[in-house]
């Protein structure tokens, strides 16, 4: 069996539960590194922090860009890793199916792709989202090994607060072959119960998006197998770069370097030796 069947294998197993496990988004190499010497069995990119390590916002780089720092993540550890994929880079399903089949190429095991554009708006009708799901998993089903793909309803990230269409889209992906379903910004455990209630396949949840969240345990009896931090491990890097930044210039100070890790503590972290499965 081959590295990339095996991680592909590995992940897939991790959903079925009956726990829930949390997915370490990260951003590069190291970070990449650092989570793993903590002890995370998995990993995933985010599309915002994959854009801002460029200077830029969300959905503002190419497939290329993204794929590339996929590869820089694949080579820096021996853990799987899925990606967020946004809507597969293209509104057709041949571009989103193209998307999975390069996405694997560059050393995925997972991605997932969402029903609605890149520029923000409202999300696709509902035959073209499904026709769309519909490709990527026939593109995933295609390779040689196991691919892990999640398809996303982004109906509450984009105005449009309706749990019954939320539910009627992620029931229609479920059929169209998707492996796990994924509603960002549900807006309590209610409605956490109500989409976990409503489908057969694992759910995944969204952690910190908008400050919102639920503890792990509490999101596993409400039926999710899989939570994502999303950005939010590369906005709390960002915030501590922001508050050294700021003392610095507001006071002249250095305080913050009595809080931080020290150059060997972050040494053994990049090369997995420190806290692993701790």
């Amino acid at each position: 069996m081959s590295r990339q069947a095996e991680l592909g294998e590995r992940f897939a197993a991790m959903h079925p539960g009956p726990r829930a496990f949390v997915i370490a988004n990260v951003w590069d190499a190291g970070s990449a590194k650092i989570v793993a010497g903590l002890g995370f069995g998995a990993l995933a990119t985010s599309s915002a922090a994959a854009a801002g390590v460029l200077g830029r916002a969300d959905g503002e780089i190419s497939r290329d860009e993204a794929l590339q720092q996929v590869r820089g993540i694949v080579a820096a550890t021996d853990l799987p890793l899925s990606a967020d994929l946004e809507n597969g880079f293209g509104d057709d399903a041949a571009t989103a199916a193209e998307t999975i089949r390069l996405g694997a190429a560059a050393g995925l095991v997972g991605g997932s792709i969402e029903d609605a554009p890149r520029d923000g708006g409202r999300p696709y009708p509902l035959a073209h989202a499904v026709e769309r799901v519909a490709a990527a998993v026939a593109a995933a089903r295609a390779l040689p090994f196991r691919f892990t793909l999640t398809a996303r309803s982004e109906n509450f990230v984009r105005g449009v607060r309706d749990l019954d269409d939320t539910i009627e889209r992620l029931r229609a992906f479920e059929r169209a072959g998707a492996d796990v379903l994924f509603a960002p910004g549900l807006p309590d455990l209610e409605a956490v119960r109500a989409v976990c209630g409503a489908v057969t396949k694992p759910v995944s949840f969204m952690a910190g998006i908008r400050g919102r969240s639920f503890p792990v345990a509490d999101l596993e009896a409400a039926g999710i197998r899989r939570v994502s931090v999303a950005t939010s491990l590369y906005r709390a890097a960002m915030s501590g770069l922001v508050d050294a930044a700021r003392e610095i210039r507001d006071t002249g100070t250095f305080g913050y370097v009595e809080r931080m890790l020290t150059g060997a503590e972050l040494e053994a972290l990049l090369r997995g030796s420190s806290e692993r499965r701790r």
